[in-house]
């Protein structure tokens, strides 16, 4: 298993790591947010249909919905806040961990989901919209560690763009250029299309995982998912902990 994800968190990057990390990343991105839905009946990724949902509820009045809302929204940008904290503080220190550290905290976000999960069942005004905060909080936090390891090529979350995107290159993959004329041909990025092409078939190969292990086995499906982003995490800081040995003379 380490042989297989070596390299996928470190700081030292490659474009291989940096697909495969977003692959699998969409993957749990995708089953998050599906399990989300059967478990509190709302999309925990979708900051733009939440944002229209302020809107419109502001304008019929419904001021509970615009609050929880907003506190969705707000939880996103805290956890892409939280990662771009984590990232920088441990760069700033040269740590092999710098992308690691959030990856750990969703981990640990993920156990909290699946064991406080449990519990919405018994206490739904309560832990229902805690939950939505919780689940928001990780997509921000996730989206925000890969847009930063691979300076925004890619995304996880955001499957409205990595669409738009296949669009795009497929228009130029058909566009006829004309035989004669000065100007440069229309050519389609077809790596740029294989990898969002991938992250979307991650993404929806994890909301069937996410919806179907939510339905048969409920929030215990979460755990796999915070184990292997443990795995991920764990050989970075590794790196680290054997470095400050060395350091110390230990």
């Amino acid at each position: 298993m380490f042989a297989f994800i070596r390299g996928w968190a470190d700081v030292d990057r490659t474009t291989q790591a940096n697909v495969r990390l977003g692959a699998f990343l969409a993957f749990v991105a995708g089953a998050t947010n599906a399990g989300g839905f059967l478990a509190v009946g709302q999309y925990t990724s979708h900051m733009t249909g939440l944002l229209s949902s302020v809107a419109d509820n502001l304008v019929l009045g419904r001021f509970t919905l615009v609050v929880a809302a907003a506190g969705a929204i707000l939880a996103f940008i805290g956890g892409a806040m939280t990662t771009a904290i984590l990232v920088n503080w441990a760069l700033r220190r040269r740590l092999h961990s710098a992308y690691g550290l959030p990856l750990f905290l969703e981990s640990l976000a993920l156990l909290l989901f699946g064991v406080a999960g449990a519990s919405i069942g018994v206490y739904e005004p309560l832990f229902a919209p805690l939950t939505v905060i919780l689940l928001c909080f990780i997509m921000g936090l996730q989206n925000a560690v890969i847009t930063k390891i691979s300076r925004a090529e890619i995304r996880t979350t955001h499957v409205t763009g990595l669409v738009t995107d296949i669009g795009i290159e497929l228009g130029k993959l058909v566009y006829i250029n004309p035989r004669e004329g000065g100007r440069d041909p229309v050519l389609a990025n077809r790596r740029k299309l294989r990898i969002h092409g991938l992250l979307v078939m991650c993404f929806l190969t994890g909301s069937l995982a996410g919806a179907l292990g939510f339905k048969h086995v409920g929030f215990v499906s979460t755990v796999p998912l915070a184990f292997v982003l443990w795995l991920l995490a764990l050989r970075p800081f590794l790196r680290d902990v054997r470095q400050r040995l060395l350091q110390t003379g230990l």
